[in-house]
């Protein structure tokens, strides 16, 4: 029996009713102090959740992809040459949402924000070294404890390296940590099981998944969730697929060049002795330090995975792996539609984290850049869903806890954070958030980005960083989409700047979010090359 312990002393909800979040927030006391809840009655009642009105349980599919970044399909047209036929299918049978966010761009706490509905400071699995606190309540199991069969094949990766099994699955099959892309090791329900060298993770999985749904009981509804390792570094394409892409033209990012280091030569002091202030000193786009510093890093371009492969071979085998995650979709839409399924069982499709291209002379995650903090997200249910058009609405990855237990006929808890898309799914009229917020903490492993809050409106964008000597950051999205010209100086601006910070506290406090999570991690450095392997 896993403990329960009784989230949080203070939850936070938005001022709204349910699935119309503004950005206000409101705490709430539960006036309930920790407990653990040892009796198979007691935990029942932990997640028993009230029936929705007249709303009968649905069949759900969640197909979860690892760094996927959102523009990344052939319907956007971002890589012209670009085949992704079954993702473009759910977009024109279903919806794209392009404002879709994560809370925090990187592996371990996105999961965790999707699982449990929460800010990663609230749930604590702030990186990918940090522990699940054992605390926390997944979604799954509400929907277990409803009658749902659960089933759950991929990638877990949320805090540590484990496969073990975990609450809310009927049916488990995972792998360590990252897992590799061909010859895997599969904890199937408790047992271990090998495959040969020829194997491809994200074909086996897809597999798994079809036949897990082809022996299940037709009479109990059903949540898949397919979690797939690709396309994480180092990438490997299913070798169908290997070379594809090789021959075509790659176009380079606006901002490829930006940075080009350009940070002055210290000391900087002129004739009067005065030192270089703002632009004199940052340059005319007021770029900070940290990102020209991390261009000559593991995730900049001019040492990318410390020289382990050139530029253009890594954006050909990224967009090639993502072949056998378009196959994968594939797979999964076709089973349901010979099955007669289609109609009536919501798919959605996310990736975790979103994944730069050389902007701003980086590649990878964890930044708070439109690259690395905006997500895939398409979404399909006949019944419920006007296809063929966008929903543009700003949403994050805490949305699908509830969106997905609404679809199960149940009342999400008023703890979690986000709020569910139902409505934004009838395209009714509905009053929703005007902002999102976001939070990075600095790693060990990966010293060369910062701690980071920021906010993010249809418009403006701000970045306020923590720890570091360096500059803040505003950009005008509608007017510089690329982010090129850090507004954060601009005198028509001063009063917003002032507001958005402190919005970001607001947010924090509110949320139980002003304390700095720190680990015991004693190791020697991987990512930083200026000190690898060393304390």
């Amino acid at each position: 029996m896993r403990f329960i312990i009784v989230l949080l002393s203070t939850l936070i909800l938005f001022t709204c009713t349910e699935g119309q979040p503004t950005n206000s927030f409101t705490s709430i006391n539960n006036a309930q102090e920790p407990a653990e809840f040892t009796s198979i009655t007691a935990l029942e009642n932990r997640l028993s959740l009230d029936s929705r009105p007249n709303a009968a349980p649905k069949n759900i599919v969640f197909i979860l992809s690892d760094d996927h970044r959102f523009d990344f399909m052939g319907f956007t047209g971002k890589v012209p040459w670009l085949e992704t036929p079954n993702l473009d299918r759910l977009a024109s049978e279903g919806a794209y949402f392009p404002n879709a966010y994560v809370t925090t761009a990187l592996c371990s706490p996105s999961r965790a924000s999707i699982l449990t509905g929460l800010y990663s400071h609230t749930h604590t699995v702030v990186d990918n070294a940090a522990p699940d606190p054992g605390n926390l309540i997944f979604f799954p199991e509400y929907m277990q404890n409803a009658g749902y069969q659960t089933s759950f094949f991929g990638k877990w990766h949320m805090g540590n390296h484990s496969d073990d099994p975990q609450p809310g699955f009927d049916h488990w099959e995972s792998f360590r940590g990252q897992g590799v892309y061909y010859g895997p090791t599969l904890n199937i329900n408790g047992q271990h099981t090998t495959y040969d060298e020829s194997t491809y993770i994200t074909d086996l999985l897809t597999d798994h998944a079809i036949g897990w749904l082809k022996q299940r009981d037709e009479e109990q509804p059903f949540f898949l969730y397919l979690s797939h390792k690709a396309v994480h570094s180092e990438f490997q394409p299913a070798a169908r697929h290997l070379g594809q892409y090789q021959e075509e033209p790659i176009t380079y990012p606006p901002s490829y060049n930006t940075p080009n280091y350009g940070k002055p030569e210290l000391p900087s002091k002129n004739a009067q002795g005065e030192p270089l202030r703002g632009q004199d000193y940052y340059g005319d786009r007021r770029i900070p330090d940290w990102v020209k510093q991390q261009r000559e890093s593991w995730h900049g371009v001019d040492y990318m995975y410390h020289g382990r492969i050139p530029f253009k071979d890594f954006f050909y085998r990224y967009t090639e792996t993502l072949m056998g995650i378009d196959d994968s979709v594939g797979e999964v839409l076709s089973y349901l539609d010979e099955n007669g399924l289609a109609e009536d069982t919501l798919v959605v499709y996310m990736g975790d984290n979103g994944f730069s291209f050389g902007e701003h002379g980086l590649i990878d995650k964890r930044h708070f850049y439109e690259e690395s903090a905006k997500v895939p997200l398409l979404v399909r249910w006949p019944s419920q869903l006007d296809g063929g058009r966008p929903i543009n609405q700003l949403v994050q990855n805490i949305d699908l806890a509830p969106t997905f237990l609404a679809a199960a006929g149940l009342t999400p808890p008023d703890y979690f954070h986000g709020s569910s898309l139902m409505p934004l799914l009838s395209r009714q009229e509905t009053t929703w958030r005007d902002r999102i917020f976001y939070e990075y903490y600095w790693e060990q492993d990966f010293p060369q980005t910062p701690t980071m809050f920021g906010v993010r409106t249809d418009r403006y964008k701000y970045i306020r960083y923590h720890g570091i000597w360096d500059t803040n950051e505003f950009y005008d999205l509608e007017n510089d989409p690329n982010e090129m010209q850090n507004l954060i100086a601009a005198p028509e601006h001063q009063e917003r700047i002032a507001s958005f910070a402190t919005e970001i506290y607001d947010w924090l406090e509110t949320t139980d979010g002003m304390n700095i999570p720190l680990k015991n991690i004693v190791r020697p450095k991987f990512g930083d090359h200026r000190n690898q392997a060393i304390h």
